[in-house]
């Protein structure tokens, strides 16, 4: 591949764009529809280039002891960017990535392929519609990052989504989801009440601008029955070069205050960021 040239393709959900770096020799930006989905190097899979996908990161180091390897449920591909972390930091994970645009996968594999021996097996699938034909007790860690177009799709912003997710966690199994939102945080606020239905502890690691409302933006979700390593994740997120604070414990059951979960026949998509809202960090 070229690396001066961009590649354009209509996928199954949108038109995909891959843009090459100019500072990195193999590194490409991935947009579908214009708003950035993923950045991969292929030379340095272990490079995280977003904020968010640093702070998955740091939650996923933290997870079990070093170079582990682990059972990991992708629900949304994209470039296919934390697969390649995981498979760069704990080598002989199994990792399963579904995501529901197949062309998307296919510009993926022809444009930035996965190292043979990745452990990385991509499925063409509705991510809800896969977590509910999967066996219970599945996977050590599912992440969630699904976005139709800038917005979380409904049916995956339920009790009834948390409740199977849940379910396809082993016992000490961890639940990351990336989200979006602004002040009055009406969805984040949601997507709380909605997993700490179902799971004992939850964390919440964000921008201290997005956690007073100062402006819209990501934030990772971590549910799981056992405490997470807040003080690790804290100390981390708060070195990263654009800072974020972990909350847990009683200052997300005050965030969350009198929030309800969303049943599926209620639901709706997350909310729409304002132009600009996304950039990469």
């Amino acid at each position: 591949m070229n690396a001066s040239i961009p590649v354009t393709r209509v996928t199954d959900h949108g038109t995909a764009k891959l843009m090459p770096d100019v500072d990195r020799a193999r590194a490409w930006l991935l947009t579908v529809d214009g708003a950035p989905q993923s950045y991969v190097d292929l030379d340095d899979p272990a490079y995280l280039e977003f904020e968010y996908t640093r702070r998955l990161g740091y939650v996923l180091d933290a997870v079990a002891e070093e170079g582990r390897p682990l059972h990991v449920v992708h629900l949304g591909g994209g470039g296919l960017t934390l697969p390649r972390y995981v498979a760069a930091t704990r080598p002989g994970s199994r990792q399963e990535v579904i995501e529901a645009d197949g062309a998307l996968l296919e510009l993926v594999a022809e444009y930035l392929p996965l190292p043979p021996d990745s452990g990385v097996t991509p499925h063409a699938a509705d991510a809800r519609a896969w977590l509910e034909a999967a066996p219970d007790d599945h996977a050590d860690v599912l992440i969630a990052d699904v976005f139709g177009g800038s917005r979380v799709p409904a049916h995956l912003t339920t009790l009834a989504y948390a409740r199977e997710a849940e379910r396809v966690l082993r016992p000490d199994g961890v639940y990351l989801a990336n989200l979006a939102d602004a002040a009055p945080f009406g969805f984040l606020r949601s997507q709380l009440a909605a997993f700490a239905t179902v799971f004992e502890e939850l964390a919440l690691i964000a921008e201290p601008g997005v956690l007073r409302g100062r402006r819209f933006g990501n934030a990772v979700l971590v549910a799981a029955h056992r405490p997470p390593a807040v003080a690790v994740l804290a100390r981390r997120a708060a070195a990263d070069a654009f800072p974020a604070r972990v909350e847990h414990g009683a200052a997300v059951r005050e965030f969350i205050g009198s929030a309800r979960p969303v049943d599926d026949a209620d639901a709706v998509p997350s909310p729409e960021p304002p132009d600009g809202a996304f950039g990469i960090g």
